[in-house]
């Protein structure tokens, strides 16, 4: 069952869980799991092992976590604005310089942070909502 005392270090170790997620399936850097994938199946030989395999495995059920809860909590629409306000700051940054788009690297690192950042922010809705109006999920509801 989910624990009932939700703090900002809850939130946090859901964030960090999440950028890890995001950040082992794919970064610029070159070591990621999509680059290990893209040696496994094009390198010059075929480089398919257990830890490959374990570790696509393990990154399916992680993101089968995020995605099916966040699309629980903050639904199909929550998750379209989550999507377009993160979108429209990046851009509002760009627009002002903050971020140059010269440099796709960085970009692309803010890009995924952000969207361990709504990954993160959907596995918690719930109790963010809970503390905000007192609604009660019926998953939290107890007898």
């Amino acid at each position: 069952m989910a624990e009932k005392h939700f703090t900002w270090q809850s939130f946090f170790l859901r964030l960090i869980f999440a950028v890890l997620l995001v950040y082992l399936t794919y970064n610029p850097s070159g070591y990621s799991f999509f680059h290990w994938t893209k040696e496994a199946l094009f390198g010059e030989a075929l480089l398919l092992s257990p830890p490959f395999a374990m570790s696509a495995v393990v990154l399916v059920i992680g993101w089968t976590i995020f995605i099916r809860s966040t699309l629980r909590s903050l639904g199909g629409f929550g998750l379209a604005l989550a999507f377009s306000f993160f979108a429209i700051l990046v851009w509002w940054l760009v627009d002002l310089g903050l971020i140059g788009v010269e440099n796709v690297s960085i970009l692309t690192y803010i890009i995924l942070f952000l969207l361990a950042g709504i990954l993160a922010t959907g596995m918690s809705w719930s109790h963010i909502r809970r503390k905000m109006s007192g609604q009660v999920d019926v998953d939290d509801i107890d007898e």
